[in-house]
């Protein structure tokens, strides 16, 4: 099966920055500028139909230029292929355009990818701390953050009925 997403791959009329193979799931890694076009070609495209999300990720690598990746997990049900979208982001302006308009499921991966590692998502609709408290200082998932850091964390103030 993966052979022949190799192939169809090979017409992508997308650049692929690099390509290989990972625990048996072909992986492409694409420009940031693209990733909104390149998602929705493979969600729409006859041959690819990448109609699940399976997963949306991210990796911190603080010794790299771009030093974060964030990793979408593609599965089309009609084609039975897998396949693993990397795109790369500087520290200094880690954002990247949502996903949400294409598949729903986008929308809890990208808050968790928000409060844990500080990524920004262009056009969510409800940008904000999924599994910390508002008042949570960093992102815990990046190799920066202070192992032994304590924080305060609020109480929420009951209203009586």
């Amino acid at each position: 099966m993966s052979g022949d997403l190799e192939n169809r791959l090979e017409q992508f009329p997308f650049e692929i920055l690099e390509k290989g193979k990972a625990l048996g799931d072909l992986t492409i890694v694409v420009s940031r500028e693209k990733i909104s076009e390149v998602l929705r070609f493979l969600r729409d495209a006859e041959g690819y139909r990448f109609d699940l999300l399976v997963d949306l990720s991210a990796v911190d690598f603080p010794n790299r230029e771009e030093r974060f990746e964030v990793i979408y997990h593609l599965y089309s049900t009609s084609e039975n292929h897998r396949l693993r979208v990397k795109v790369r982001l500087p520290f200094e302006e880690p954002m990247i355009d949502s996903a949400t308009d294409l598949w729903k499921a986008a929308n809890w991966y990208e808050r968790e990818v928000y409060d844990m590692f500080g990524i920004r998502f262009n056009g969510h609709p409800n940008l904000k701390r999924l599994l910390l408290p508002d008042g949570f200082e960093g992102h815990p998932l990046r190799k920066d953050y202070p192992m032994g850091k304590r924080q305060k964390i609020p109480v929420p103030v009951e209203v009586p009925s």
